[in-house]
Parts: C-alpha cells; sequence; structure tokens
C-alpha cells in the first residue's frame, strides 16, 4: 500500500470517527468499538455494516487487524452514532455462507475499500472467487444484545 493511500485512509478514518462522534452516518458508517485483548482498553474504528436478509454484518476489509482480533477473542463489540451506544454479539460467519454478504458489501462499498481486495475481485466475481478471499477478509454477523 502507498504512503497517499496511508493519508488518505487516515483522513477518511478520522472524518468518519468525527462525523460518527456527532451522530451523524456518512453513507452508513458507524463507529466500532472493542476491548483490547490485553490491555481491556477500548479501541474504535471506522466501519460500513451491511444488511443482507435481515441480519446486519461487518467484513474486515483490511483483513486480520486488531478489531478482528479482539472481537473475535470477546464474542461482542458496540457500535456507536453520537451519543448512542449499541452492545452487539458477534459471530464468524465463514464458507459459502458469507458469500451474499461480501457480494452485498463489494457492491455498496468497493468504491472505498476496494484497494484492499485481491485485484479483480468485485460484486461481479463468482462464487467460488469470493468463497476464497473470506479467510482474508472475514465476515461476522452482529446481534443486538438485550437490554
Amino acid at each position: 500500500m502507498s504512503i497517499a493511500i496511508d493519508r488518505v485512509t487516515r483522513i477518511m478514518n478520522t472524518l468518519v470517527k468525527s462525523l460518527s462522534h456527532m451522530g451523524i452516518s456518512a453513507f452508513g458508517a458507524q463507529e466500532l468499538v472493542v476491548r483490547g485483548r490485553v490491555s481491556g482498553k477500548e479501541f474504535s474504528t471506522p466501519v460500513n455494516p451491511v444488511t443482507v436478509d435481515g441480519c446486519t454484518y461487518l467484513v474486515a476489509p483490511r483483513g486480520q487487524t486488531q478489531w478482528v482480533r479482539n472481537a473475535r477473542h470477546h464474542g461482542e463489540v458496540a457500535m456507536r452514532l453520537g451519543r448512542t451506544r449499541t452492545p452487539y454479539d458477534i459471530t464468524e460467519v465463514c464458507g459459502v455462507d458469507a458469500v451474499p454478504v461480501m457480494r452485498h458489501y463489494l457492491r455498496k462499498w468497493a468504491w472505498e475499500v476496494g484497494r484492499f481486495f485481491p485485484e479483480g475481485v468485485t460484486a461481479r466475481s463468482t462464487d467460488a472467487e469470493l468463497e476464497a478471499i473470506i479467510p482474508a477478509h472475514p465476515v461476522f454477523r452482529i446481534t443486538r444484545q438485550a437490554a
């Protein structure tokens, strides 16, 4: 990844997080909050949730990142928009079950995150091509925790 892309990514993440703190969802983006595996400290990052067949999902376009490892470890995350913080249980979706989610995600968000996926992989890729990239770009179903 080039320095220019890193700079653009940092700027975009800062912008989306700032908007989220003000209660504004840029194109549906929200702020994901996860606890660190060792420190227990909260970390946040912008994410682009998608809804497929009535369920909400998160895709990790940048791969096996810290938020992915932390979410797997704790089995829960929170989504924040403005002052509203909503806790969710998180379940990884693998293989063929994740293909429709990945296809929808790429259809909706490729303009922003397409550069993080292997060249040639798009929403129009075959099911087998999408299934092949899912281990490197995990998919999670999030379910709102009971109050």
